[in-house]
């Protein structure tokens, strides 16, 4: 099927309050405006040279996510334009984050990575760390950031079981937070669920997916 029909497809099985971001790293321009074109505006990248370099090319209306790990000296060229960072997992993230939006005269929003799965290679804050780092007085001297809520990825497995376990311990996290709500923490988004496990996802509560591969077919990963 072409990047249209399977983007009109998903679209049609998704919940109305759940929003598809459409994860786009190492396509080309040219399948992304494929997707623009069917009236996709969300995507998501992991590089943020790439991301930038696609947002000088694209229509201004998109909304660019970040959803890749995130290093701080990499702020600075995303500052400007970017909507939405998925992958926020410490305090000192945050800080740069607030630098560079106060250097743009924006506020920039943000998720914090929970790590929910068992795998070593994934990153993310605990959920007592998040509830700490959400209550301290450093957070709450951040004028230019704004929280807007949780992201996680599960354990890459076939056990289901495992992976609803996982999506409900953050949707759990979420749920104990929301009463540290602040003017730079208003948490309304669970980011968790990808192309092989959004469904679940759903069930437990997410209401932002990233899918990639159901979208634009396998990845195109140089050698």
């Amino acid at each position: 099927m072409s990047i249209q029909e399977n983007l009109i497809k998903l679209k049609s099985e998704l919940p109305a309050d759940v929003t598809l971001v459409a994860v786009s790293k190492t396509k080309p321009v040219f399948d992304l405006m494929e997707a623009y074109d069917t009236g996709q505006r969300i995507f998501g990248e992991n590089k943020i040279q790439e991301m930038a370099d696609k947002y000088e090319e694209m229509p201004k209306d998109i909304q660019w996510h970040m959803i890749g790990h995130v290093q701080r000296n990499k702020v600075k060229y995303m500052a400007k334009f970017v909507d939405l960072i998925h992958g926020v997992d410490n305090l000192k993230l945050l800080e740069e984050i607030n630098k560079k939006a106060l250097k743009h005269n924006r506020i920039i929003d943000c998720l914090l990575q929970i790590k929910i799965a068992s795998e070593e290679s994934k990153f993310g804050m605990t959920p007592n760390e998040s509830k700490d780092l959400i209550a301290s007085e450093k957070f709450s001297n951040l004028k230019n950031i704004r929280l807007v809520g949780l992201m996680g990825m599960a354990t890459f497995t076939d056990n289901s079981n495992q992976i609803k376990d996982e999506f409900l311990m953050l949707k759990q996290t979420f749920n104990n937070l929301k009463s540290f709500e602040s003017f730079n923490f208003k948490p309304k988004i669970i980011s968790m669920g990808m192309s092989g496990d959004y469904q679940i996802a759903i069930e437990c509560g997410s209401n932002m997916i990233r899918v990639g591969s159901n979208i634009f077919g396998a990845r195109n990963y140089p050698n």
